[in-house]
């Protein structure tokens, strides 16, 4: 069992917690995952590690509440406990001799992107932050970012705050003014990865993008999480879990990892209002 030492609400859909898991808090690096259930007949759920403590031993999590498991996760409140927290999983960013690298992040992507972000201005290097969300009150960690950012835009869908837009159009404002980059790390709905690395191919900037398809194991067995990637005309199979998340985005094959990724939507749609329902009569009762 794991304690929830602290919980905070970052926005109407996206909570913060810190999990007590001590282990896990000493080998976590930026870019990797744990696997969680929430209780002991829950589903298994992938969710990136947004920061470690390991002199506290706690993980940080932020997580969008979009499906039953997460409904549930939302319900448990600071001092009670989860059932699994498995990790750290995956492979870390790659930070080696990378001076100057621009960090995008959309929606709750930016949970992911800002411990990047973080790791290498801990690092020395230059870092340009580019955050994406649909409007104003859906903003999160927008003080952090600032702090571990040598230049920072913040960009909202409907013009609500800071810049009108989508990330794209400073990055590319950047580029045609001759700014060059090491590196591009892009984190956020597939369709804000493909038209970032778009973007940046015409320029023939590196483009790292981090994926998180649907995971069972997180352990390469299950096969859920595969991927296809472009590789000198060859397609071939890569595995989220055990060989990212992070990929080359001129690799990624995009439109299937959209179309497999909308498989269970539905199902997902239906799962979490029951759930919600569930949630609703007990508090009725």
């Amino acid at each position: 069992m794991y304690k929830i030492v602290s919980k905070k609400e970052l926005n109407p859909t996206v909570t913060q917690m810190e999990i007590e898991a001590p282990l896990v808090a000493r080998k976590a690096k930026p870019g990797q995952f744990i696997i969680l259930r929430v209780d002991e007949n829950g589903e298994r759920i992938p969710l990136t590690i947004a920061g470690a403590d390991r002199e506290k031993g706690t993980v940080k999590i932020i997580f969008q509440i979009v499906g039953a498991t997460t409904e549930k996760l939302n319900h448990k409140n600071e001092g009670e406990y989860i059932e699994d927290f498995a990790g750290p999983l995956g492979v870390a960013t790659h930070t080696e001799g990378i001076k100057k690298v621009c960090i995008i992040g959309g929606g709750v992507g930016c949970a992911i992107a800002m411990p990047i972000a973080q790791a290498f201005h801990k690092l020395g290097a230059q870092v340009t932050s580019i955050i994406g969300f649909r409007s104003k009150d859906l903003v999160i960690l927008e003080e952090e970012f600032k702090a571990c950012s040598d230049n920072l835009t913040v960009m909202t869908d409907d013009g609500s705050y800071a810049r009108h837009g989508n990330v794209t159009v400073p990055l590319k404002e950047m580029l045609e003014a001759g700014e060059r980059f090491d590196m591009i790390i892009t984190i956020g709905p597939l369709i804000m990865m493909k038209f970032v690395t778009l973007t940046a191919k015409p320029f023939g900037v590196p483009v790292t993008v981090s994926m998180n398809p649907i995971m069972i194991d997180g352990t390469g067995m299950c096969g859920g999480c595969r991927l296809t990637l472009n590789r000198d005309g060859e397609r071939i199979t890569k595995f989220a879990c055990v060989d990212g998340p992070d990929f080359n985005g001129y690799e990624v094959d995009f439109d299937e990892a959209m179309s497999r990724g909308n498989i269970y939507k539905d199902f997902e749609r239906k799962a979490h209002e029951e759930t919600c329902n569930l949630f609703a009569g007990i508090k009725e009762a």
